[in-house]
């Protein structure tokens, strides 16, 4: 039966990479899930209460991470076919290149390495009705599942932030298993709250 959920996503955030690189690994080895991507800003998220929003901002997209939730829309809604190569080429525009995010140069090699006609998709990214789109798919996730950060795992019942240590490494079988026994606490283990380690692994 598939298993159907969301997972918010930020490119600033490297366990959001760890968790939505799972996701990706596990989804082109086939898992059987039906996955929403969907984007949450930690920029909007950090924004103090009583300060102005992001997009109402005169250069949004000099915020960091909007430009790239952006073109991560954009992908997902309009090259679906290449969105999960372009979804993990984002995460390493930044964490493994160490690239400005905000930069439209350091996207275009994510873009293009999928097949995709960068400058098409850059010039729609940084359309209003798509700066309208981010905010509201991030307003509903916080007004409608509480979301206050990123990677968070929704499901049909709870959502639910879940850090990840590792990576899949290319082990879609690691992938695919490591992301199961988390749905599995997301909705099969209601009365669990919180699970946290006191120390990093050794």
């Amino acid at each position: 039966m598939t298993r159907r959920f969301a997972l918010t996503f930020d490119y600033l955030c490297p366990f959001a990479r760890n968790a939505n690189e799972h996701v990706i690994a596990a989804l082109q080895a086939g898992a059987d899930w039906d996955v929403t991507f969907t984007p949450y800003s930690l920029a909007q998220g950090h924004v103090p209460e009583g300060d102005q929003a992001v997009w109402d901002r005169e250069a949004p997209y000099a915020e960091s991470g909007i430009l790239a939730l952006a073109v991560g829309l954009v992908v997902r809604d309009h090259h679906a076919e290449r969105f999960l190569d372009v979804h993990r080429g984002l995460f390493a525009v930044r964490h493994d290149s160490g690239l400005d995010l905000k930069d439209p140069a350091a996207l275009r090699t994510a873009l293009t390495d999928a097949g995709l006609d960068a400058e098409d998709v850059l010039d729609r990214a940084q359309s209003v009705a798509v700066l309208k789109q981010l905010q509201g798919e991030h307003d509903a996730g916080v007004e409608d599942h509480a979301v206050w950060g990123v990677p968070t795992f929704i499901g049909s019942d709870r959502a639910v932030f879940v850090r990840l240590m590792d990576r899949p490494d290319g082990d879609a079988e690691h992938a695919t298993r490591s992301i199961e026994r988390v749905l599995d606490l997301v909705e099969e283990f209601p009365t669990l709250h919180e699970f946290k380690q006191t120390d990093l692994p050794r």
